[in-house]
């Protein structure tokens, strides 16, 4: 009976172990499993991503064929570029004194963009263990490395481009601040801030000829995939706090990604697809520099500019460079706004210039707050400003406002952004034919001959226009190449005309027998202040 009593123990213990042996087993499958869901995770991540890329880039591509080649506002030489922001009576142009900080959109793309760092040596008045020591005081969060392509950006930054930093310098004072707060919400290094001196030399009107806007430089569907709303009335690519906040989250996803900050800036620039194609070709390396040969040219500068960048802000003294003071307030109010608000109603009572108001609030493109029961919006005033506001807060809503917001005012508005949102103009190359384009598009040549008044031959640089979703309704079927005043008939003894570049009201009136500016005026319900624009649409009445 022991005998018995004793196996079955031995038996038990056994059994014990056994089982002891299982549990462990199926807590390291657990963890394993654990460590496969985060790598899934992380790969769906990545798939929606690169989707989202895949769209941006064939929105880019699309944009940058139907580009125009004019030279850009502000392509002057440095030297003449004051005396270009004036006319000849010595009035300032409507851009004023911030668009003397914004020369180009390509004040810091000329750095990354227009040298070969990879085959040449910038001359240098500081030597490398200077640089070296410098940027290990900078005690970085981000891994700064040193080596000959970021030593000739540091030359680029604080020496060959000196004067342009200057400005960037002064710009930087009164926005980074506001991009350590965002990055610091969501706990990310905040050396990012110094990205957006990168993207858009601190200009919250930047648009990139690829479509990207704002300081920040957001693609259509990757600004709205991050939360930012664009409509009719608002982009808020263009609102620099909230295009930082949707940068910061671009930024966190993709180091959850690829691990290193290094890739995840570099992801900024050209998207995380490319990014991980180049580690595949480099066989798997773990950080920019593994990694460097692999990907798109202009990427490579990316990294080594925003140690420049970065470097520049802390050691611009011992450059001698000088910050140009921007003339920006120093504290700006924040109101909610929850009606209708046109910003001539704000001007005329409160006596902010329009083109001060517009740069607080670059996010209204149409100079109109939607705001509404449902949904306000944020005015931002200069705090000495504030006052003004308050005291007529009862009159500014109300002031004109039959003439902002009547329906055809409204209508017109909402029809030249639908106009403008589905209509692409195409240049010509050698070689192409209508089906050509059409194919492209994905429309038929029919559409494209009705659209344009062509039949088939095409000369290399026509422009031609086209409407990949359908033309909209109301607009002008002449071609984009006529400057004649051609129009469609309306039911109520109307022709309806499309603005076209360099038009005003004066020049449509004289284009039409028996039409005069004020009979325009009050058709369309404008004003004397109203504003015209290329693709806007305007009733005309028809002569009897």
């Amino acid at each position: 009976m022991k005998r018995i009593s004793l196996l079955l123990l031995l038996s038990f213990v056994s059994l014990i172990a056994a089982n002891g042996q299982h549990f462990k087993s199926k807590k390291a499958l657990a963890k394993e499993i654990d460590s496969l869901k985060t790598v899934i995770s992380h790969m769906q991540a990545e798939k929606e991503q690169i989707s989202y890329e895949l769209e941006e880039m064939k929105t880019a591509y699309t944009n940058l064929m139907s580009a125009d080649e004019e030279k850009r506002q502000f392509e002057v030489p440095e030297g003449e570029f004051y005396e270009a922001a004036f006319d000849d009576a010595g009035r300032y142009d409507r851009d004023t004194l911030l668009a003397l900080y914004y020369k180009q959109r390509d004040l810091v793309n000329t750095i990354i963009d227009d040298t070969d760092f990879d085959s040449i040596i910038l001359a240098s008045d500081t030597p490398d263990s200077i640089y070296i020591e410098r940027l290990r005081r900078m005690n970085s969060f981000i891994k700064i490395p040193y080596n000959e392509i970021v030593r000739n950006y540091l030359v680029a930054y604080t020496q060959k481009h000196k004067t342009k930093m200057e400005s960037v310098l002064g710009l930087a004072a009164y926005y980074m601040p506001i991009f350590e707060e965002v990055f610091d919400r969501y706990h990310l290094p905040l050396e990012l801030k110094t990205m957006a001196i990168i993207e858009s030399a601190l200009n919250p009107t930047a648009v990139s000829r690829a479509g990207a806007k704002g300081m920040w430089q957001f693609m259509l569907r990757t600004g709205k995939r991050y939360g930012l709303e664009v409509t009719t009335y608002v982009d808020e690519r263009l609102d620099v706090e909230k295009a930082a906040d949707a940068a910061a989250k671009y930024l966190r996803d993709s180091y959850l990604i690829f691990g290193d900050w290094s890739l995840a800036i570099a992801s900024y620039n050209c998207g995380a697809g490319n990014v991980n194609k180049a580690i595949k070709r480099s066989g798997g390396g773990t950080d920019f520099w593994d990694v460097y040969r692999y990907l798109p040219k202009e990427t490579r500068g990316y990294v080594p500019s925003f140690v420049a960048a970065l470097y520049m802000l802390s050691y611009y003294k011992e450059h001698n460079m000088n910050p140009v003071p921007a003339p920006l307030p120093a504290v700006l109010d924040t109101l909610n706004i929850d009606q209708m608000l046109h910003f001539e109603q704000v001007t005329h009572f409160v006596g902010i210039p329009n083109d001060e108001l517009k740069y607080h609030n670059p996010q209204y493109v149409q100079d109109i707050i939607p705001g509404s029961s449902s949904k306000s919006y944020i005015l931002r005033l200069p705090v000495s400003y504030t006052p003004r506001f308050m005291e007529y807060s009862d009159s500014i809503y109300t002031w004109n406002d039959s003439v902002y917001f009547n329906v055809t005012a409204v209508k017109n508005i909402s029809a030249a952004s639908s106009s403008k949102a589905a209509e692409i103009v195409h240049k010509v190359k050698s070689g192409e034919t209508l089906t050509h384009i059409a194919k492209k598009y994905g429309v038929r040549v029919s559409d494209l001959q009705r659209w344009n008044g062509v039949k088939s031959n095409l000369k290399i640089g026509q422009r031609i226009v086209v409407y990949p979703n359908g033309k909209p309704s109301g607009g002008s079927s002449s071609s984009v190449s006529s400057s004649s005043s051609v129009g469609t008939s309306s039911s109520g003894g109307y022709v309806t005309y499309k603005v076209k570049k360099g038009d005003s009201l004066s020049v449509i009136a004289s284009k039409f027998s028996g039409v005069s500016v004020q009979s325009l005026m009050r058709l369309n319900g404008l004003s004397s202040k109203s504003r015209i624009y290329p693709g806007m649409t305007l009733k005309i009445k028809k002569k009897q």
